[in-house]
């Protein structure tokens, strides 16, 4: 467990293997190498609680000390929907968290308690990896935007998406599985277009591209920045700043309970009405479909749990390297990973 104390572990591994299970291979295990050594290196803190800075009827700052986002997370979010439950509508600000991991996560836990939840999300300086628009080197990093909305039976409206145009998560998988990034992604250290993961990872690296259209996609990501940084009080994304050693996430997290609005039985079924509109569609492509936000992941977590979750032997080799590096035996990596080890 590293360092860790076997209930952060749990909670950990759990939302691991979550991003996984939703499709989302970006944050899943693969994460486990880079974590572990992390707590080596001192960039994140094992065994550490969200520290309440201030707080209102309806909002709240916490500081992470840069423990693990996982376990951060929840206990943020979990303030969030109490405080949201009693007053209608609640703003919780996270700072100087370590990697929070699938910001999906924390939209699904406040559509469990029946609310409707935005996050934005942003990085500290150590992990920088988008171009600004018009720009040929990285400024910002992925700084996610997440908004979750309850559907009554079924299943959440979720869109999670970074700023720009792939996650730094989502490079890794490419690299480790020996494929091309989608063109137009991402230039290299000479601010040349180019679609090989690897110039991510490089000393002198390359940068992401904001989603486009660029203007608009830098100007939501610039904005993200100083909602889940500067208002937070976490630091922006520069090599500058006084945190920059540690892995750093800003997250400002907005609840709002929809019953409030006296409508709940006229908003469900708007929401219905919308969707069965949107997606009677004709498809671009014979036999294809309009899929809501948060259906793809739905589907994968439902065929992941019938099929299991397959890893590419690169991503396999990284977390048994770990396991053993941090203790684990053979046979309790074959037990967990149904492999054989080689």
């Amino acid at each position: 467990m590293a360092g860790c104390s076997r209930t952060e572990a749990e909670i950990i591994a759990k939302h691991l293997i979550e991003a996984n299970l939703t499709g989302h291979d970006s944050h899943g295990v693969i994460r486990v190498s880079h974590y572990v050594k992390w707590l080596g290196e001192e960039r994140v803190f094992a065994n550490k609680h969200a520290r309440l800075i201030t707080k209102g009827d309806s909002f709240a700052v916490f500081d992470g000390d840069f423990g693990f986002g996982q376990v951060l997370g929840e206990e943020v979010i979990t303030a969030g929907i109490a405080m949201a439950k009693k007053s209608g509508l609640a703003i919780v600000g996270l700072r100087n968290s370590g990697h929070l991991g699938r910001i999906g996560d924390w939209a699904e836990m406040a559509g469990v308690a029946g609310l409707i939840s935005i996050h934005f999300v942003n990085g500290n300086g150590f992990a920088i990896l988008a171009a600004p628009f018009g720009g040929t080197d990285k400024r910002l990093s992925s700084n996610p935007i997440c908004i979750g909305i309850p559907n009554g039976s079924k299943p959440l409206l979720l869109l999670d998406m970074a700023t720009c145009q792939l996650s730094q998560g989502k490079a890794m998988v490419a690299k480790n599985e020996g494929k091309e990034l989608p063109a137009g992604s991402v230039l290299d250290s000479q601010g040349k277009p180019t679609n090989d993961p690897n110039v991510l990872f490089l000393e002198s690296a390359g940068a992401i591209l904001p989603i486009s259209p660029g203007h608009k996609g830098f100007g939501l990501s610039f904005l993200v920045e100083v909602l889940a940084g500067a208002l937070t009080g976490s630091d922006t994304s520069s090599p500058e700043s006084p945190t920059a050693r540690c892995v750093g996430n800003g997250m400002l997290s907005i609840f709002i309970d929809q019953n409030r609005f006296g409508n709940n039985g006229e908003f469900l079924a708007e929401i219905d009405k919308l969707s069965t509109w949107v997606k009677a569609s004709p498809p671009t492509t014979p036999g294809g479909e309009i899929i809501l936000p948060g259906e793809p992941e739905n589907r994968t977590r439902m065929e992941r749990l019938k099929n299991g979750i397959d890893l590419d032997q690169e991503t396999l080799r990284q977390f048994i390297r770990t396991a053993r590096s941090v203790g684990v035996n053979d046979e309790e990596i074959r037990f967990i990973t149904n492999q054989p080890v080689l």
